[in-house]
């Protein structure tokens, strides 16, 4: 399967909003003093608009689901009028969150080799999962109360849903590869609901499990939609 290409770029992606700096296109009206200050001016907003996404994400993990741009601005230590220059709107500020948050997930994948015992790649596979997922997880449950209206949240889930397709069909290639198309892909997609946050949030906020129930529950589900 075609895997999903990561949006993620780096926080350079925040500055430029696809246009040239002047360094890449220089005028030769502009003085190496001119290109000095517009180049801090550049690095000026990339660290303002860092320090608002750090913000607004350290208030997520911290339970305020919803914040204001009032309280995220406060918390940057920046006007609100700065933060809507930095962003445009909202939905400006949500898709550069998302970027942070897939981001971070990113950084806590663990390579779970294909050829080690089942056995031993489901209990790997699930102490991975529960790891990335209590990371997402405050990320997740706001996206919950504006994704309906935000593409960028849209977005955001729909890449987290794919890294699990792609994970499951990497590390049960072996288990995979025994059955015909039609079947294979509803094991993958089996596979993929029972590792996903929608399962994970299901066990930790509906059931109240603790997270090494939770990840007792995930490893029994995976095991029997294997046969191991």
């Amino acid at each position: 399967m075609v895997r999903v290409t990561d949006k993620l770029q780096g926080w350079c992606n925040f500055a430029g909003h696809g246009m040239l700096s002047p360094v890449e296109h220089p005028s030769p009206r502009l003085r190496p003093e001119a290109l000095r200050q517009s180049d801090g001016r550049r690095l000026r907003g990339e660290r303002t608009r860092r320090s608002i996404v750090d913000a607004h994400s350290a208030l997520l993990r911290e339970g305020d689901l919803k914040p204001t741009a009032q309280t995220i601005a406060e918390r940057a230590g920046v006007s609100v009028r700065t933060l809507w220059v930095a962003f445009g709107d909202m939905e400006g500020l949500l898709d550069a969150t998302t970027d942070y948050w897939l981001r971070s997930d990113w950084e806590l994948r663990e390579q779970v080799e294909p050829t080690l015992a089942l056995d031993e790649r489901l209990d790997r596979f699930v102490a991975e999962r529960a790891r990335r997922l209590e990371n997402i997880a405050p990320a997740a449950r706001s996206a919950a109360l504006a994704e309906p209206f935000s593409a960028a949240l849209q977005a955001s889930r729909r890449h987290h849903v794919q890294r699990v397709r792609d994970d499951v069909e990497e590390v049960f290639a072996g288990e995979l590869a025994t059955l015909g198309p039609a079947d294979r892909e509803t094991q993958a997609l089996a596979l993929t609901v029972a590792a996903s946050w929608n399962s994970w949030s299901l066990m930790r906020d509906d059931l109240g499990l603790d997270v090494a129930t939770a990840s007792a529950a995930m490893r029994r589900a995976l095991a029997a939609l294997l046969g191991g």
